[in-house]
């Protein structure tokens, strides 16, 4: 059974820097596009980035230039390293496929942009 859990959220201030970390069970990192995806509250879950099986990667137009997905195949785990933060990238941050699992959800991470 696949298991994604996602950590490295924090309260930061505006322009802050943070680095969020997936670690996941088995070989999925390697094998799908992957997703970073996030869900304010009132508002449905949005993409953030996405990395394929290539290293290529997308990026919403809210975060291009501030954020980077990344992954370490050895280490089972993926990356989204976000400077220059706003408020508005207040969040729950989680991780998934992409298109994204409804199995495969974790709890997510808080993210808090506040001064």
């Amino acid at each position: 059974q696949v298991q994604l859990v996602e950590s490295g959220g924090g309260l930061v201030q505006p322009g802050g820097s943070l680095t969020l970390s997936c670690a996941a069970s088995g070989s999925i990192l390697s094998l799908y596009v992957m997703g970073w995806y996030r869900r304010t509250p009132g508002k449905q879950r949005e993409l953030v980035a996405t990395l394929n099986t290539a290293d290529s990667t997308n990026y919403a137009d809210s975060v291009k230039g501030r954020f980077t997905i990344s992954r370490d195949n050895a280490r089972n785990s993926m990356y989204l390293q976000m400077n220059s933060l706003k408020p508005e990238d207040t969040a729950v941050y989680y991780c998934n496929t992409y298109p994204a699992r409804a199995s495969y959800w974790g709890q997510g991470t808080q993210v808090t942009v506040s001064s």
